[in-house]
């Protein structure tokens, strides 16, 4: 019997609000019993840390050079496979609550030709969830941490009034009733939370989260430098903790309708959060508050699968690319997509199949920059297009060197030792490694000269 699959996904939520990935506080109990009853990636990396782009390459499995979707903003293409289509024709159910923002199309001052910001996405903009669906394009535009407003599936709006994740997770659970039981279902639950409301510019945890979370301990590669983690962090941990008490009725209710032993979940986050710590060098080109970095406070990210073959995995080690979860997905349904996706089926990481997997990740970083980045346990190095706006180009024949860390001399990425010569050495077999994989993902060769 195949199993049933669900996503619970956050937006802009660091790896270290998790009690499985490090967190002192009480703020995930159980999002922490599912690591411990299935598979806890300590080490995974978002491969883009934008919000659109990400969800492209998550309902894709396709890099965002290739499908185009390299900024928000840009819809999915027409002519693309998604999730939802591969799994409909495996005979799965689909359903999807929440942020969607892959059907708006426009350029980078949203001056719109495709405008779903607060009216139904259609549904052939749905990336082929045709069935049940309780979300909006843009979800910070049709509500706020309190209040607002998603469609169904046939476009109605549906008002919903209090905190966001309690209201967004009680429409997902009304589909556990409505639910054709004769198959297998798979539902993607898309909070916003813990990203910032645009309009209100600061995060919105749930009324007492300043005072349940005051004083909390700061990470401390947001302590070394300046940012609005001190006004921003205690609403911050109220959202995650919001989206974890809601998470634990989603288990309580697959537990009463007799789904869950037979269900895998994953937990995953577009990417995390530097609070305004990074970016703000002289190679910004664009514009970026609390992402599109390639530091681990935006690129690294929650990752736990539990259930199904993940049962017991424990904590894994070794780095891995959110990238490799649309591939994981399709390989729990039986589907095998070979190289029409890319990444790699994670539960062959979880169970330590290929002794000589390279244990490095890669990820393109846009709109505040045009930049690519590798990193090891040991380095992070990354590139940037010089003078080119990471708005307007998804690549560049050219690139230069923008960062180069030492993880284990400097954790806290402080250090920038890119044009500091005693490491050519290992900038040079690092930018070797860079070239070879934009080569085998973007289909040519940039080159990267020193640090302009």
């Amino acid at each position: 019997m195949k199993p049933n699959i669900l996503v619970y996904f956050s937006d802009q939520q660091r790896a270290d609000t998790c009690g499985c990935f490090g967190q002192p506080l009480d703020v995930t109990p159980n999002l922490d019993r599912l690591a411990a009853e299935g598979a806890a990636f300590d080490n995974a990396f978002s491969p883009q840390p934008v919000c659109g782009p990400f969800r492209a390459l998550l309902q894709t499995g396709r890099y965002c050079t290739d499908t185009g979707c390299f900024r928000n903003n840009i819809k999915l293409p027409d002519n693309v496979k998604t999730l939802a289509n591969y799994l409909t024709e495996a005979g799965y159910e689909t359903a999807y609550v929440g942020k969607w923002h892959l059907a708006s199309d426009g350029d980078k001052d949203y001056n719109q030709r495709l405008d779903f910001f607060t009216t139904p996405v259609p549904k052939e903009l749905r990336g082929g969830y045709d069935g049940f669906w309780r979300a909006t394009d843009i979800l910070e535009f049709t509500s706020h941490g309190y209040d607002g407003y998603v469609f169904d599936e046939n476009g109605k709006r549906l008002d919903f009034k209090g905190y966001r994740v309690d209201c967004l997770t009680d429409m997902a659970l009304d589909f556990f009733d409505q639910r054709d039981g004769s198959k297998p279902f798979f539902m993607t639950i898309s909070h916003i939370e813990p990203h910032h409301q645009n309009d209100h510019r600061r995060y919105e945890g749930p009324e007492g989260s300043r005072e349940r979370f005051k004083n909390p301990p700061i990470p401390a590669d947001l302590a070394a430098f300046e940012g609005d983690y001190e006004a921003e962090y205690p609403d911050y941990l109220g959202a995650c903790a919001s989206l974890d008490e809601n998470l634990g009725k989603v288990v309580r209710r697959l537990k009463e309708k007799g789904l869950y032993d037979n269900t895998v979940i994953i937990y995953l986050s577009d990417h995390g959060c530097h609070f305004k710590t990074r970016n703000k060098d002289a190679h910004l080109c664009g514009a970026d508050d609390y992402k599109r970095s390639p530091m681990d406070s935006a690129l690294r990210v929650p990752l736990v699968i539990s259930g199904g073959p993940f049962k017991g995995a424990g904590h894994i080690k070794e780095l891995v690319s959110t990238e490799s979860v649309p591939k994981t997905i399709l390989a729990l349904a039986g589907v095998d997509v070979g190289g029409a996706m890319i990444g790699e089926d994670l539960l062959g990481v979880a169970e330590h199949r290929d002794p000589q997997r390279p244990n490095r990740v890669f990820a393109q970083i846009s709109e505040s920059r045009v930049g690519r980045a590798i990193r090891t346990p040991d380095w992070m190095y990354s590139v940037y297009a010089p003078g080119v706006d990471g708005n307007d180009a998804a690549a560049a024949d050219l690139y230069a060197d923008d960062f180069l860390f030492d993880l284990n001399a400097d954790p806290l990425e402080e250090h920038n030792l890119a044009g500091n010569h005693d490491y050519d050495a290992v900038r040079d077999g690092l930018r070797a490694q860079l070239l070879d994989w934009i080569e085998q993902a973007e289909g040519y060769r940039p080159q990267i000269v020193d640090e302009a």
